[in-house]
C-alpha cells in the first residue's frame, strides 16, 4: 500500500502493469486510493486522476483504462456509500410492509435521517460537497439515483393504495428528499447534540404529513397529482420517461418550454 504524502499525492512506487486478467484488482486498488484521499482531504477539490495514479503507484493512462474521467472515478468510489444508504432505506421499508404504504415511506425517511446522523463524514461527501459538473444527460446515471428511486417507488405505492398526494410522485419524492437533506445538513452545521436526533425524525414526519393524506380516500381536499411543469422537469433530469398516463412531451410542452 502506498501511503499518501502530506501534499495529498501518493509517493508513487511505480507499480507494474497488472497481469492479464487481473485488471479488476487494479480497479479495486484505484477505488481504495480514492477513498483514502477523500478521507484525508475531506473533499474532492484536490482530487485528480494524476493524484489517484500517484497514490496507487501507476501512470495516469492506467487509470483511464478503467474510468473515463474524474467524474466516473468519483461516482464509482462513492457508489458503495449510496448503495449502503439505499439498502438501509429498503430494509426498513420492507420491515414496515405490514403497516401499509404510508408507513413504509415513513420508515424510508427515518432511515435516511439516521444514516445522515450516524455517518456525517460519508454524508458530506455524498450530498454536501460540490461534485464535478456534468452534462444534463449524464446526471441520471449518478449513484444517488438509488436513493431517489426508493422514494419514488414508496410514493407510487401510496398512490396505488389510494392515498392522496400533494403533488405528482416524482415531485413529491424530490420534495421529501430535499427536505430531509436540508434537515440533516442543518443538524450537521448548527447542532452537536444527540438529544436533537428525535427532532429530526419529527421534522421528517411533518414533511410526510404535508405530502401524503393521512388515510386512503381521506376527506381532505388534496390537489390533483397530475403532471405539471415541475414534475416533468424532474422526470426529464432523472430520465424517467413520460409520467403515468401522460403522453410523451412535444417541443411545445417540453419541461423547458412549459417552465417559461
Amino acid at each position: 500500500m502506498v501511503k499518501a504524502g502530506s501534499n495529498g499525492g501518493g509517493t508513487g512506487t511505480g507499480r507494474g502493469r497488472s497481469p492479464r486478467g487481473q485488471g479488476e484488482f487494479l480497479r479495486r486498488d484505484i477505488l481504495a486510493a480514492v477513498h483514502r484521499l477523500l478521507a484525508e482531504w475531506g473533499g474532492i477539490e484536490k482530487l485528480t486522476v494524476r493524484a489517484v495514479a500517484a497514490e496507487v503507484g501507476v501512470s495516469a493512462p492506467s487509470i483511464y483504462l478503467h474510468f473515463a474521467d474524474k467524474t466516473e472515478l468519483l461516482w464509482a468510489a462513492l457508489a458503495s456509500r449510496y448503495e449502503d444508504l439505499a439498502s438501509r432505506m429498503a430494509a426498513d421499508d420492507a420491515a414496515a410492509a405490514s403497516r401499509g404504504a404510508r408507513e413504509r415511506l415513513r420508515a424510508q425517511a427515518h432511515a435516511y435521517c439516521r444514516f445522515g446522523l450516524a455517518h456525517p463524514g460519508h454524508y458530506r461527501l455524498m450530498f454536501e460537497v460540490r461534485q464535478p459538473e456534468v452534462d444534463a444527460a449524464r446526471i441520471s446515471r449518478h449513484p444517488a439515483r438509488q436513493v431517489s428511486g426508493n422514494l419514488r417507488e414508496a410514493f407510487g405505492r401510496c398512490r396505488e393504495e389510494g392515498y392522496g398526494l400533494a403533488m405528482p410522485v416524482e415531485q413529491a419524492a424530490h420534495t421529501l428528499w430535499a427536505g430531509l437533506h436540508g434537515s440533516v445538513s442543518l443538524t450537521h452545521s448548527l447542532f452537536d447534540d444527540s438529544s436533537l436526533d428525535g427532532l429530526l425524525l419529527d421534522v421528517a414526519d411533518g414533511l410526510l404529513d404535508a405530502l401524503v393524506a393521512p388515510a386512503p380516500g381521506a376527506d381532505r381536499a388534496w390537489p390533483s397529482a397530475a403532471a405539471n411543469p415541475v414534475s416533468l422537469r424532474i422526470r426529464s433530469i432523472a430520465a424517467l420517461g413520460p409520467a403515468p398516463g401522460q403522453a410523451p412531451a412535444t417541443d411545445a410542452d417540453s419541461p423547458e418550454q412549459a417552465g417559461r
